[in-house]
């Protein structure tokens, strides 16, 4: 159904059940997670299992792995919408996430520079994401964002789920030399710069008045109050994934060797259901489906807190969690965007991405320091009850705006 809007990337209107440029940006995404999750799914382990960091430590450099691009993300989505320009800025930021990964490599092994090199590729992350979310937006009816960023999100999981099983076949073939898994990041992430280069066509939104590009306009629209704070909410609710794979390594007793397989079975169950799951939010609505996705990683919380390990508990966890990423990931840019003001929706989107990532950064910091203070089923009860309390303020804050979503 969807290779046929392939056969036009350039159109980027609205032909077919899901625009032209929406596929683009997909095949954009799927070629750069490819590249990214070749580096991130061993990274958890290489930290804490190689360079013996302890889970403050890893909690610190989690948290900055995502709040490093808090204040591109505004920098990005504002220029963005000043030149009504939003492919330019993606394309920095995918270019500047693919040389980081050369970064990696001129490290060598410090620490320094291994934190200097990520920084620059969550940096170009923040730079691309809401010019991304926005062109997506641009080009797809509102009544089926739902569906699109399904479908967005569902080729943006093909990739998750195969950058692992690239890393772990570049290491068969030459083992142990993670050297050859970085260069071969790099290669695989310049493709996915001249994929989009060569097939996203730039959409320009609605043209505001000049004076109307100001924070102010932004902050003080009824939608900003509150996707805002609710954003930040849903942000505490959230531990980092190698926090996950790392305990749920530790309860099941899992060989290190099968620890990178458990991003990807995760990738695989969101790859399954993104597309339904987006489906079902144009249906029912956007926020029932959301707040689901997060009542799935509460109950991952419980479980590896007071489930018995086994085997069952690693099936349980990865379906969880991947179902929590394909309710979630695409479904609240679907619900926040209609709320935003058009003319300065990418700055809209990447405020909310960034009180969100904000807010992911001081709960993996307190979560690191409250498992290596406490241990690790207090830490989780905390967590979970922390979800439970920021899922129900999140309904409060926007149960008025749910009415007014398809």
């Amino acid at each position: 159904m969807y290779l046929s809007t392939l056969s036009r990337p350039a159109a980027g209107g609205r032909a077919g059940p899901v625009a032209a440029n929406v596929v683009a940006l997909g095949a954009v995404s799927l070629i750069t997670d490819v590249s990214a999750e070749m580096v991130t799914a061993i990274l958890p382990l290489y930290l804490v299992v190689g360079l013996q960091f302890s889970p403050a430590a890893y909690g610190a450099v989690d948290g900055v792995y995502t709040g490093a691009t808090v204040l591109l993300r505004l920098v990005g989505g504002y220029v963005a919408d000043l030149s009504d320009r939003r492919k330019p800025v993606a394309f920095l930021g995918y270019g500047m996430s693919a040389v980081a990964k050369l970064g990696l490599l001129a490290a060598a092994g410090s620490g320094v520079g291994i934190g200097l090199a990520i920084t620059a590729d969550r940096a170009g992350k923040g730079l691309r994401t809401a010019p991304r979310d926005a062109l997506i937006t641009l080009c797809t009816p509102p009544e089926h964002l739902g569906r699109a960023f399904g479908v967005h999100r569902t080729m943006d999981a093909a990739g998750a789920f195969a950058g692992p099983l690239v890393a772990l076949a570049v290491l068969a073939a030459a083992p142990g030399s993670y050297d050859s898994v970085i260069m071969t990041s790099f290669c695989v992430a310049l493709l996915g710069v001249m994929v989009l280069a060569l097939f996203v066509r730039d959409t320009p939104g609605p043209k505001p008045p000049r004076e109307a590009l100001r924070w102010r306009a932004l902050l003080g629209g009824p939608g900003a109050k509150r996707l805002v704070p609710a954003s930040c909410l849903l942000g505490l609710a959230t531990i980092g994934d190698g926090f996950t794979y790392l305990l749920l390594q530790k309860r099941a007793d899992l060989a290190l060797g099968w620890f990178p397989l458990l991003a990807v079975a995760t990738s695989g169950v969101y790859l399954l259901l993104a597309t339904p799951a987006g489906m079902l939010a144009d249906r029912i609505g956007r926020m029932p489906v959301v707040l689901g996705g997060y009542l799935t990683l509460t109950a991952t919380y419980l479980l590896l807190a007071g489930a018995p390990g086994g085997l069952w508990l690693v099936g349980a966890v990865v379906v969880l969690h991947g179902t929590f990423y394909a309710a979630t990931d695409g479904g609240q840019i679907a619900l926040a965007a209609p709320l935003l003001p058009p003319g300065l929706r990418t700055t809209g989107i990447a405020l909310v991405q960034s009180g969100q990532a904000t807010a992911y950064l001081v709960s993996s910091v307190l979560f690191g320091v409250a498992w290596q203070l406490w241990g690790i089923r207090p830490a989780l009860l905390t967590a979970a009850v922390i979800s439970v309390i920021a899922l129900a303020g999140t309904a409060v804050l926007l149960r008025p705006s749910a009415k007014a979503t398809p």
